[in-house]
């Protein structure tokens, strides 16, 4: 079965890892997040090396079709999030 990672899962490993306090490995487990999420908001993409990279991608407008009644609906312009990983990890994975 698949195993969720919360904050506190990492907010834990940096605490067992490092020895950190927990509130001082929750400071900077919310920070890094911060800046990663800041980075993305800002509009520019996040690369971590050996891990993958988290790439802004812009969508343009199209017409859809409501499945259930197919009636056709405008769908507006967006940035959507994708994540890359990088071979290192694709590695890691098909190893385990």
């Amino acid at each position: 079965m698949a195993k969720t990672l919360t904050r506190a899962d990492l907010t834990e490993a940096v605490y067992n890892a490092i020895g950190l306090s927990r509130n001082e490995s929750a400071t900077l487990v919310e920070s890094v997040l911060d800046e990663v999420a800041d980075t993305l908001v800002s509009g520019d993409n996040v690369k971590i090396s050996s891990f993958g990279s988290f790439l802004l991608r812009e969508k343009s407008g199209r017409i859809g079709r409501n499945p259930k009644t197919g009636e056709e609906v405008p769908i507006e312009p967006r940035r959507v999030l994708v994540f890359r990983p990088s071979q290192v990890m694709k590695d890691r994975i098909n190893d385990a």
